[in-house]
């Protein structure tokens, strides 16, 4: 399962920050890593230099096998509570996707 991940110019996307992520994804997915070939997530700040609320966004795109793709996005008021929610997302529609397939 490879992981990529992409930001914004308003998001700092430092090494810390991707390791962080491919770290948590691997965790929390680790039971679906041989049905997904990848995994993208896309993270940016909808109103840029403007403060506001819930203006971070995540996007987590799965990739399964044979599948086409499975996107979730999520807002917040900051980078990692967009993650963690779009993280909560992409694994319920995982598990949703996989028992449904799995019971035909």
């Amino acid at each position: 399962m490879t992981v990529q991940i992409n930001t914004d110019n308003n998001v700092e996307g430092n090494a810390r920050l991707k390791a962080y992520i491919s770290d948590e994804l691997g965790t929390t997915l680790a039971r679906f890593e041989d049905k997904i070939t990848r995994l993208e997530v896309h993270l940016g700040d909808e109103n840029s230099d403007k403060s506001g609320v819930n203006d971070k966004r995540c996007l987590i795109e799965a990739r399964p096998i044979n599948m086409q793709p499975l996107a979730v996005t999520n807002y917040a008021d900051t980078t990692e509570k967009a993650f963690h929610g779009a993280l909560d997302k992409i694994k319920k529609v995982l598990e949703t996707t996989f028992e449904k397939k799995k019971t035909y």
